[in-house]
């Protein structure tokens, strides 16, 4: 009997070590013979620790389960059971998903090769390795694949100037800061298929001629450090990663590394100088990182998702994976509902679905049952969206025109008892305290704008058309998105909730 218990963070979290031992300890004392298979989350939290059991029909899922419960399942043989839930793929939150890029994530055990390759691992890699670099990069952008780590830029266009670069040494760089509130694709995607990312950073370096590549994790993710590096070491033992990557005699080698917990190291040019051993401040542009990046030198800085996707373009096609999005957003993004919503988890389906459909149909309204007053998008810099705008798709651009952003695809909603000034005033006040101090707008103006919402706050209404005009220069004038984009949740909430700001002057003259 084959027993999948998830080793996720987020499953962890709410118990699955305990399941696992109870699941080993039950079994020995019944004497039945079991393979435990410690695998990556299937997305869906609200049922984790989910447990999963191998039959000749598929594999069927029962949670969530307790350690207490784990008796009672083998005394139904896995069978009938009030926590049984069916075959896990014909699950609605399941079967409404388009996966690729993450087809593996709670299917393989994380830290098996064969296991990794049975499910169409490294396809894309050996395929790679028969192109040449122009023909990889040429595949990569006519896929329409955009970075995934929030700013949409094409990654073939990124690709291409790094490899027409002249330097005696280019490197890969993965952004695996994933510091954004809601956000949790990049640690799902690591420690439930590891090897995914590698070969896609492996992909990266063999078009470009880079030969060396770090990935830079936060220090907040120990399970994902924990993993990733005993990937890496089989990697290399297998011959996936070295001198001659699979016998090819084309080199490439990666390393994590450790960030220390700074927000702003999710910008690109922060974490590069913090991945030199320097302060992670930003840094101006040009020169741009992939020109002059890490060490100087010619570098791709991609975030984990879109390097995790680059295995699913080269073994399926570019014209396969561009064949599902909408408008300029091709393929798929891995969406991660969360705040106060019934069904929160990770659900990767192509662009296009309406904001409304995501947070309605598929993460089912609130967790209180109260009405969704606001969703914001895009971590903590997102914009708020009231239900107004839920007819909006989700794309790049689609959210671009209504003032938005898609960021990292992380969505946060609140029911009707939000307090919208409060919630500006925290995106100010966490601008302030995660800013590097580089430049003027958002060093001083954050710090601005918590004095100013308090004065809203107050019942001063003289402080709206300030807070306007604030968030307008640091929108245009700070030198990275960390100040750039503070004024979208601002500005929104000023926008679609006017009477939280102007209705404390009615409460202060009462």
């Amino acid at each position: 009997m084959k027993i999948y218990v998830p080793r996720d963070a987020a499953a962890r979290a709410l118990g699955a070590d305990a399941v696992a031992d109870a699941v080993q300890a039950e079994a020995k004392t019944r004497g039945v013979d079991i393979t435990l298979v410690r695998n990556g989350s299937r997305g869906m939290i609200w049922l984790e620790p989910l447990v999963e059991v191998e039959t000749d029909a598929g594999r069927i899922a029962f949670g969530p389960v307790a350690a207490s419960d784990v008796a009672a399942l083998f005394d139904a043989k896995f069978g009938k059971h009030p926590l049984v839930l069916g075959q896990t793929e014909d699950l609605p939150w399941m079967k409404g998903q388009t996966r690729l890029t993450f087809a593996r994530v709670g299917v393989i055990d994380p830290l098996d090769l064969d296991d990794y390759e049975a499910h169409g691992g490294l396809t894309g890699l050996r395929r790679a390795l028969d192109m040449s670099g122009d023909q990889i990069v040429a595949e990569v952008t006519e896929s329409g694949l955009r970075g995934r780590g929030g700013a949409g830029f094409p990654t073939g266009i990124k690709w291409r100037t790094v490899a027409g670069a002249q330097a005696t040494q280019k490197y890969i760089v993965c952004n695996a800061d994933e510091g954004d509130s809601a956000t949790f694709a990049d640690r799902m995607l690591m420690e439930g298929d590891p090897f995914t990312l590698i070969e896609g950073m492996a992909i990266a370096g063999i078009a470009t001629g880079a030969t060396r590549g770090y990935v830079y994790l936060r220090s907040e993710y120990p399970d994902a450090i924990e993993v990733m590096g005993a990937a890496l070491k089989i990697a290399r033992d297998r011959g996936l990663l070295g001198d001659s990557v699979l016998g090819s005699g084309k080199a490439f080698d990666m390393w994590v590394r450790v960030g220390a917990g700074a927000y702003v190291c999710g910008e690109e040019t922060s974490l590069l100088n913090s991945l030199e051993g320097k302060r992670g401040v930003v840094r101006a542009k040009p020169p741009l990182p992939a020109l002059e990046g890490f060490l100087g030198k010619p570098t791709v800085v991609n975030n984990v998702i879109s390097l995790a996707t680059v295995p699913v373009i080269l073994e399926k096609g570019a014209a396969f994976y561009k064949d599902f999005g909408h408008g300029r957003s091709r393929g798929t993004i891995p969406l991660q509902i969360a705040g106060n919503v019934k069904y929160g988890g990770l659900y990767e389906c192509a662009f296009g679905l309406t904001l409304g459909q995501i947070v309605d149909e598929i993460g089912g309204g609130t967790a209180t049952g109260r009405p969704v007053k606001a969703v914001q998008v895009g971590g903590p810099l997102g914009a708020y969206f009231p239900r107004d705008l839920f007819d909006t798709p989700f794309g790049y651009e689609e959210f671009a025109g209504k003032d938005g952003l898609v960021g990292h695809a992380g969505l946060t909603v609140f029911d009707d008892s939000a307090d919208m000034l409060a919630l500006a005033r925290f995106a100010m006040e966490f601008c302030a305290i995660e800013s590097c101090g580089k430049c003027t707008p958002c060093r001083i103006g954050a710090v601005r704008g918590v004095e100013t919402l308090d004065r809203i706050a107050a019942g001063d209404g003289a402080g709206i058309p300030l807070l306007t005009d604030l968030c307008h220069t640091m929108k245009l004038g700070s030198l990275c998105a960390l100040g750039g984009f503070t004024p979208y949740p601002v500005m929104s909430a000023l926008t679609h909730f006017p009477d939280e700001f102007t209705g404390r002057q009615k409460e202060a003259a009462e």
